[in-house]
C-alpha cells in the first residue's frame, strides 16, 4: 500500500476522473491500480479563480520492481502508515465478581466518554458519573431555555450533561495536536460506528453538527454499557476521598515507575463522594469534568490537589451574512454545492501587545446562550451539520496573561483567579442585557466609533439593521455598549483588530455586522498538573484529563486525551496489586 499526497483535481470531478488522475500522476496502466481509499480531502483555494480539491489517497498497486524503484523516489508517495489502534492491555480477572473497585470516570463529555469506552473495551467495566442529564432530556432543557419555555437549569445546560459542551457547537473534529499513534483515527472510527457521517474519516476539516452529535453520544453510551460499563446521570461528585501516603524511606526519592506513579505525591485516592451523600470506593479516578466545572475546581483546591491558574481568552461573538464569507473565501465559486459554507481563521497582533483571533468559527450557525451559573451570561457558537443558517458567527477574542487574572483572585497565585475573572465579566454582561438572560448586542459600526446605540433589538426593528443581520442569539438581545462587559485592553484590542481583519475578508468590519457579549469559555481557567504517568503530581490515582484539566481544546483532542488517560489507567491497574489486598487475589494480575 502506498500513500499519494497532494493530488489536485477540479471541484466537479467524478469518481472515475479521480481514478484517472491517479493513474496519470503515477504513469501507470489502469490494471496496476487494484484499490484506492480516500484518506484526506481538502480545499485548495489559494487561487480563487481555480479552486480545486487536494487529495491524499491510499493506493493498492500491482507494478513491477522497476516501477516500484521509480515510485520510491517520488516525494509525494510513501508507504501507507498503519493506523490500526492497538490496546495496551486487557483486564484479567476484572469481571463482575471482582471485589476491586472499578475505575471511575467523572464527566460524560468527549474525554470522559472515550476514556470510559476504551476502559470498557479493555474489560475494566468502568463507572462513569455525570452531573447532568442524558442528552435527550438535556436538549429539551437547553432548547426550552433558549425559547423562553423553561427556566435556566444550572445542572442541565450547554455546559453540563451528556456529551459535554461540544454537544451544542459546530462539532468540529480537527486538532493541531501531535498524534503519532493515530489516536485521532480511533476517535473518528468510533464516532462513525455510533452514527456520525463516514465522511469525517477523510475530510480535512470534518464536523458533525449539534443534532447528529446528540445521536452519536447516545451511541457511545450504548457501546459502553454493552461492554459492562455503567453510566449514572444526575450524579454530581462533590468530593474526592483521599488517604495520606507514607513518606518515602530515607534516601529513597520515591518510585519512578511510570505506571505506578510518583510516590512523592502526598495522598492517594480512595473514593468519591456524591451530592446525595453516597461514597464510592475508588483506586483510579479519571477527572474529565470540562472547562466550566467551577465547583469541582474549588473542591479539588480544598482537598489539596495540585491546581494552578491558566491563561485563556475573552471577547465577543461576531455575526456576518454567510454569503459575505463565502464570496471572500471562494470568489466566483461561492455557493458551489461541493464547497458548502465557508470558514475563516484570523489573527491580529495589536499595538498594545495583545493578540486577537477568531475562535470556534461556526459557518451557517447560531450564537447561543452558554451560561452555567445563574446571574451570568456567556455566548458560544453552534451549527447543524448542514450549516445552512443565514449568518456566520465566530468568537473574536483577546489572549489573557496570568497578570490579568491576579487582581481578581484571593491573594497572589490564587489558582481560581481565572474563575473569578470569568464570573466578574459574565455578571457584567448579564446586567447589561437587562438581567433576563438576553444578551447585550452592538453593531460593529457603533462599537468602532465608540457611540452608544439606542435601546432596541438589532435585526427586529430599527432603520440601521439589515434584514440579513438579525441577531441569532436566543433568548434574545438588547442593544448596549459592549465596552461595559470587557476589560479596557480587550475592547481596545478588538477595536484595532476588526478593521485589520477587513484585509483578509472584505466586509468583515461592515457597520451592520453584529457583536454579542460576552465570550469567556475559550478554554479552562485552570490546569491540574499531571506527571508522565498522567496522574496528578500530588494525588496518586487521580487522572486529570481533557479540556477542563488544561490538556485539550475541542472534541477531537479531548477524545484523544481520554484514550491516553484510559491507557495509563489500564497500565497502572495491570501493574499495581490491590491496595491492602494479597498478591494472590483474583483481581491482582501481577
Amino acid at each position: 500500500m502506498f500513500r499519494l499526497s497532494e493530488l489536485k483535481v477540479p471541484l466537479d470531478h467524478s469518481a472515475d476522473e479521480l481514478r484517472q488522475a491517479v493513474l496519470a500522476r503515477l504513469g501507470l496502466p489502469a490494471e496496476a491500480l487494484l484499490g484506492m481509499e480516500v484518506v484526506k480531502r481538502s480545499i485548495d483555494a489559494r487561487c480563487r479563480s481555480a479552486i480545486q480539491f487536494s487529495y491524499s489517497l491510499d493506493l493498492e498497486l500491482d507494478c513491477g520492481a522497476r516501477v516500484r524503484r521509480r515510485l520510491a523516489h517520488d516525494p509525494q508517495l510513501r508507504p501507507s502508515p498503519d493506523r490500526t489502534y492497538r490496546f495496551v492491555g486487557r483486564a484479567p480477572g476484572d469481571g463482575p465478581g471482582c471485589s476491586r473497585p472499578r475505575p471511575i470516570v467523572i464527566g460524560a463529555g468527549p474525554c470522559g466518554y472515550f476514556a470510559a469506552l476504551l476502559l470498557a473495551q479493555m474489560g475494566f467495566r468502568p463507572l462513569l458519573l455525570e452531573r447532568g442529564k442524558p442528552v435527550k432530556e438535556r436538549s429539551a432543557d437547553t432548547f426550552g431555555f433558549w425559547r423562553g419555555q423553561r427556566p435556566f437549569d444550572p445542572e442541565s445546560n450547554v455546559q453540563f450533561g451528556e456529551g459535554g459542551a461540544g454537544t451544542f457547537s459546530d462539532g468540529k473534529l480537527y486538532s493541531q495536536v501531535r498524534d503519532p499513534q493515530h489516536h485521532g483515527r480511533k476517535v473518528l472510527e468510533e464516532l462513525v460506528a455510533c452514527g456520525a457521517n463516514p465522511d469525517i474519516l477523510h475530510l480535512h476539516r470534518p464536523h458533525i453538527g449539534t443534532f447528529k452529535l446528540a445521536t452519536v453520544v447516545r451511541g457511545l453510551r450504548a457501546r459502553i454499557e454493552a461492554l459492562g460499563g455503567e453510566i449514572r446521570f444526575e450524579a454530581r461528585v462533590v468530593g474526592i476521598e483521599t488517604t495520606a501516603l507514607e513518606p518515602p524511606a530515607s534516601g529513597n526519592q520515591g518510585s519512578r515507575d511510570p505506571f505506578v506513579g510518583d510516590r512523592m505525591g502526598h495522598q492517594r485516592v480512595v473514593g468519591v463522594r456524591l451530592a446525595d451523600g453516597t461514597v464510592l470506593a475508588a483506586e483510579q479516578v479519571v477527572l474529565a469534568v470540562g472547562h466550566s466545572a467551577r465547583d469541582t475546581f474549588a473542591m479539588l483546591q480544598a482537598r489539596g490537589v495540585a491546581i494552578e491558574a491558566k491563561p485563556f481568552s475573552i471577547g465577543l461573538r461576531i455575526e456576518h451574512p454567510q454569503p459575505l464569507i463565502d464570496r471572500a473565501r471562494w470568489g466566483a465559486f461561492a455557493g458551489h454545492p461541493r464547497l458548502g459554507a465557508a470558514e475563516y481563521k484570523l489573527v491580529h497582533h495589536c499595538s498594545n501587545g495583545r493578540s486577537v483571533y477568531s475562535f470556534c468559527m461556526c459557518p451557517g450557525g447560531l450564537v447561543v446562550a452558554a451560561a452555567s451559573e445563574p446571574g451570568h451570561l456567556v455566548t458560544n457558537g453552534m451549527s447543524q451539520h448542514s450549516r445552512n443558517e443565514r449568518n456566520a458567527n465566530s468568537g473574536i477574542v483577546v489572549g489573557l496573561e496570568l497578570s490579568d487574572l491576579e487582581p481578581y483572585g484571593c491573594g497572589a497565585n490564587d489558582p481560581l483567579a481565572g474563575v473569578a475573572f470569568q464570573r466578574h465579566w459574565e455578571a457584567k454582561a448579564f446586567a447589561l442585557g437587562g438581567s433576563t438572560y438576553r444578551a447585550p448586542c452592538q453593531r460593529v459600526g457603533d462599537f468602532l466609533s465608540g457611540t452608544q446605540a439606542s435601546p432596541g433589538n438589532p435585526g427586529s426593528h430599527g432603520e440601521r439593521s439589515s434584514p440579513l443581520l438579525q441577531a441569532s442569539y436566543a433568548p434574545g438581545v438588547i442593544e448596549a455598549n459592549l465596552e461595559a462587559c470587557l476589560p479596557d485592553f480587550a475592547a481596545a484590542a478588538i477595536r484595532e483588530a476588526l478593521p485589520a481583519f477587513e484585509r483578509s475578508i472584505p466586509g468583515f468590519s461592515m457597520a451592520d455586522a453584529l457583536l454579542t457579549g460576552v465570550e469567556t469559555r475559550t478554554s479552562s481557567p485552570v490546569r491540574i498538573p499531571r506527571g508522565e504517568n498522567l496522574q496528578s503530581i500530588n494525588t496518586q490515582g487521580l487522572y486529570p484529563a481533557g479540556e477542563g484539566a488544561g490538556y485539550a481544546g475541542g472534541i477531537l483532542s479531548a477524545g484523544i486525551d481520554g484514550i491516553k488517560v484510559a491507557e495509563a489507567v489500564a497500565l497502572t491497574r495491570l501493574r499495581l496489586p490491590h491496595p491492602g489486598g494479597s498478591n494472590g487475589s483474583a483481581c491482582d494480575p501481577t
